[in-house]
Parts: structure tokens; sequence; C-alpha cells
């Protein structure tokens, strides 16, 4: 059976992975130094061309060509930002935070009002657990974008990183009126509701995705942790069982056992430190 991490690192930072997404292209493979014929026949590649196989190497998982693709496409254009956010993000998807962060940092020199890039700075200092970090980007961001439901749900988790569970609930729902049935901003808003002991209501918003077509382990092991924070054990564990083998639900369930003597507070901490402890490290 498949084994997954426990359902406390299926927490908020988990949802971030999603926001920098790219658009899906065929797989390609490319030396991404031959931008030329090599027996200069070809014509260089242009700009828009060197992107775009950078976005295919990027969706297939090719990381190494992508970023060599997107450090050329910087220089071929030096005052665009959009290699350097896009080289950010990819950076991001393998776990290297510092990096990604240096990146946005230089695509913001040329563009400080880029709202993906605002948005990707935020998202990687989030991933060091430093909300303080995130919050100067983030409001500079919310002054150019103030109905972004992407950007509302980063300012969301945010405020939960914070402690601010009534605040970041305020923005989850403010993106979810924007962009009804999001998956990313209800898993997020339940389990808010959850670290604030609304129980009933983040069930409410959780299990009809949880129970619904498509669902996805994060989900189902978000909506057990719920349940365990209720004290709900034998729904807990159903949910558990769909995904993990069954040393791994007994693990869970003590697990939850042990969040629920902690005071709601010291309990936010622990859920949101396992959270980042599972993040991929650079």
């Amino acid at each position: 059976m498949r084994q997954f991490q426990t359902a406390a690192a299926l927490a908020l930072v988990l949802s971030l992975t999603g926001l920098a997404g790219c658009e899906t292209i065929p797989s390609l493979h490319l030396d991404p130094l031959a931008t030329s014929g090599r027996d200069g026949s070809a014509p260089a590649l242009d700009y828009p061309a060197v992107m775009h196989i950078a976005a295919a190497a990027r969706s297939s998982g090719d990381y190494g060509n992508a970023i060599n693709l997107y450090r050329h496409a910087a220089t071929m254009d030096t005052a665009n930002p959009e290699p350097l956010i896009a080289l950010g993000d990819t950076l991001l998807d393998m776990g290297k935070t510092d990096e990604a962060i240096v990146n946005y940092n230089a695509a913001l020199k040329l563009n400080p009002q880029a709202p993906t890039a605002l948005r990707g700075l935020a998202k990687a200092y989030l991933r060091t657990g430093r909300p303080d970090l995130a919050s100067s980007p983030l409001a500079v961001a919310y002054q150019g974008t103030p109905n972004d439901p992407k950007l509302l749900l980063l300012i969301g988790v945010a405020d939960d990183f914070i402690v601010q569970h009534a605040d970041a609930q305020d923005r989850y729902q403010q993106g979810l009126q924007l962009a009804p049935g999001d998956r990313a901003l209800s898993l997020d808003l339940a389990l808010s509701l959850a670290l604030s002991e609304k129980f009933d209501q983040a069930i409410a918003t959780l299990r009809p995705i949880t129970y619904g077509p498509g669902s996805t382990p994060q989900e189902r092991q978000t909506l057990a942790l719920i349940y365990g924070l209720k004290g709900d054990e034998k729904s807990a564990r159903e949910l558990a069982r769909r995904d993990l083998d069954a040393a791994s639900v007994d693990h869970n369930l003590a697990f939850y056992d042990s969040l629920r003597r902690l005071s709601p507070d010291a309990r936010s901490r622990a859920i949101l430190s396992a959270s980042a402890a599972t993040r991929p490290q650079s």
C-alpha cells in the first residue's frame, strides 16, 4: 500500500505547491546551449522559442535544462523579469528556496510591481517559515491585484502562520467568492477552521471535496487530521486507511491524540512545524 507522510505534514504549506504551476507542454529534450544548428544551417532560436522550450523542460521535470534555458533567456532580454520569475518558480519546485529568492528579487529590481514575482517571493519566504518576511511582498502585491485568489490564499496562509486564524479565514472566503470551488482555498480554509477549533465547520467545508470525484491523498489525510483533532477516531481511521498502511494509521491516530492535548496555539505551531519539517530542502 502507498505510504504518505503524516497527516500533519499535509497542511497549509503543501497546498502552496500548486501556486507556481505552469502550462502543460509536451516533453522535449534539448541541449540548452544548442540554440542554433550545429552546422550553422539553422537560425538561432528567438526569445519566445527559448522560453517555450524551457517551460516544456520544466513541465516534464527536466529542471536542469529548464534552469539553463531560463538563464539563457534572461541574457537575451535583460530588461524582462519573466525568465527570472520562471527561474525562481523552477528552483522553488526543486526545493532550492534560497536560490529562488535571489531570482525573484532580481526580477523585482526590473519590475517592483510584478505580481508573479511578488507571489513567488512571498511563497518562498513562507516555505522557510518566515511569514514576517512574506508580509512585505504580499502587501505590495495586494495593492496591485487585490482580487487575485492565489494571492488571497497566500495572505491567508501567512495569517495562519502567525495564528491570526480569523483573518486567514476571511481571506480564504474572499478568495472563494472570486473562485468558487477552488480546492486549494477550500483545503486551507478547512484546516484554518480546525486550527481555531471550529471542527464541524472545517469538516463541512472539506468533506464534500474529500468524498467527491478526484479527491487527493492530501485532501483525505487533511480531513483525517481534522477528524482526529475533533476526537472522532472512527472517521479519522476510516480516511487514513484509504492511503496508509496499518502501522502508519496507528501512528497518525496517536499523533492526533497528542495534538488534542495541546493548547490551540501550541497545536497550531506543532502542525505548521510538521509541515515545515517535510518541505523539500535545498
